[in-house]
């Protein structure tokens, strides 16, 4: 007999890990490095992965999973279909949040910051490193319309793959990359009885540095 699920009642109490002031960098791009080396060097699966947030021109939020591929001059960046949902409320509202989660290590990152395109060159040059079927399935996919069918996706893939056989294939104009630049940036490290701590980098508007708060979890 299968038990009765009871939601509430699944709970982890947190004790690998403490954050303090003492002991964190000055500046959160650092601090950041550090603890993606760390979640890294413990195997977590999809390190990289990052929840985007993003707002639409109603003022209604969505979320999904993106990949970071670079950190650039302080900025976050991950590449996707300018023709998409995200692509399309980032015009609307150039302000985001991200969100990394690492259950291993009992540990979260969220960033909030403004969002541009990276340029083209770059661009091109991290669409020539994916694999090929990637390249294709960017020609392929019309990321976010609604389609008849898997069929439809396939004969496309089919169509772009045999008409790019034996040749570099170029970056869809339509596809690249943005970077995030934060403006704040939290820490939260679990610990036991739900008294976790949490670190909040804020950018300072009138200078270069970070202003560096504890919040109450």
């Amino acid at each position: 007999m299968d038990k009765e699920l009871h939601i509430e009642d699944i709970r982890t109490d947190y004790r690998l890990a403490s954050l303090t002031e003492d002991s964190i960098d000055k500046d959160p791009i650092r601090q950041f490095e550090q603890w993606f080396e760390q979640a890294i060097n413990a195997q977590v699966i999809e390190v990289n992965a990052m929840t985007l947030a993003t707002v639409d021109a109603d003022g209604s939020p969505s979320a999904r999973i993106v990949l970071l591929k670079d950190i650039e001059d302080g900025a976050f960046v991950f590449y996707t279909n300018y023709n998409s949902q995200k692509a399309k409320e980032i015009a609307t509202h150039p302000m985001v949040s991200l969100v990394f989660f690492w259950p291993d290590l009992q540990r979260q990152v969220r960033i909030k910051g403004t969002v541009e395109k990276v340029d083209k060159a770059n661009s091109e040059a991290y669409f020539h490193s994916r694999p090929v079927g990637s390249q294709l399935g960017a020609w392929a996919s019309p990321q976010s319309d609604v389609i008849p069918s898997r069929v439809f996706l396939e004969e496309n893939l089919k169509e772009v793959s045999e008409k790019y056989k034996n040749q570099v294939v170029p970056k869809p104009p339509h596809w690249g990359g943005y970077k995030v630049t934060p403006s704040t940036i939290e820490f939260w490290q679990g610990r036991t009885n739900r008294l976790h701590d949490r670190i909040l980098y804020s950018k300072n508007t009138s200078s270069a540095g970070w202003a560096i708060n504890r919040l109450a979890p």
